[in-house]
């Protein structure tokens, strides 16, 4: 999938049963919108998936039969409530291996831990040994450093042509390393000034009625419309933001033939935003 502009679209997947029972509240989407945000870019979708390996599995192959770039967050620890690794290997259909650059990285982490206690680092301890499972990743992967610990994420590469890129659930890890990923492989993308949003109140109106005129501004014009109502707003009362989005030259066209429809209608308009 594209947006309206013809560049790649961006997706989301959140694992964890915390999330879905409340036991801690999700901050990666509201971040991954802001990091997007800040660079031109948008999120098109987001899906949150609890620890169940079926569920994981059917979700990141769709993603990986899809033409997007998709961040997933949780899971790729090695305990036993982590299935993101063999699920993304079960979806691609390839073996997991222990990838040489992670071992390298995680041997690399253990080392650093041992001198830090003091202590001699011993390969064959048994929990040192056990902490290489998290860099068996999918064949074919590519890894993704993460400057926090240095226990990677990976990236693995769909047929539909699109990639997941996977990075631990833990904020402080997962954010830097999504950054890292937009600044590197996707710089080509940024638009950051050449997207924008024109939007105007549209006080006591209903969306069906405004609908064909929706429908039509985007037919006319290569911008995405949007609308969004409110029924209780302090200030306005019942109304709606009506506005469009896309490459600023286009969204000045489509805007004043959006405003002149407006008022054909006889619409009641208040204050008009520019993001």
């Amino acid at each position: 999938m594209t947006n309206t502009a013809g560049r790649p679209a961006f997706g989301l997947i959140i694992i964890g049963d915390e999330i879905l029972s409340g036991k801690r509240a999700d901050k990666h989407l509201p971040k991954v919108i802001e990091l997007l945000g800040a660079r031109g870019l948008s999120l098109s979708w987001a899906h949150c998936v609890g620890d169940d390996r079926q569920r994981i599995t059917s979700a990141l192959r769709e993603a990986f039969h899809g033409p997007d770039i998709v961040f997933s967050c949780g899971g790729i620890g090695a305990t036993p409530d982590d299935h993101t690794r063999q699920c993304a290997a079960a979806a691609l259909g390839v073996e997991l291996a222990l990838h040489p650059d992670a071992r390298a990285l995680i041997e690399e982490r253990m080392k650093d831990l041992a001198t830090e206690r003091g202590e001699r680092y011993d390969p064959e301890r048994p929990d040192n040994v056990h902490r290489f499972n998290m860099g068996v990743f999918p064949a074919g992967a590519r890894i993704i450093t993460n400057p926090y610990n240095k226990i990677p994420g990976f990236s693995c590469d769909g047929p539909g042509g699109g990639t997941v890129h996977f990075v631990p659930g833990f904020p402080v890890m997962a954010w830097p390393m999504i950054e890292s990923l937009l600044d590197s492989h996707y710089a080509h993308l940024h638009t950051k000034d050449a997207w924008q949003e024109r939007s105007v109140v549209v006080k006591g109106a209903m969306e069906a009625s405004l609908t064909p005129l929706m429908e039509a501004i985007e037919r006319d014009h290569p911008v995405k419309v949007f609308s969004l109502p409110s029924v209780d707003h302090p200030e306005y009362g019942r109304h709606i933001e009506l506005g469009v989005k896309g490459a600023p030259s286009d969204v000045s066209v489509a805007f004043d033939t959006l405003l002149e429809g407006l008022r054909q209608e006889r619409a009641e308009l208040g204050p008009v935003m520019v993001r």
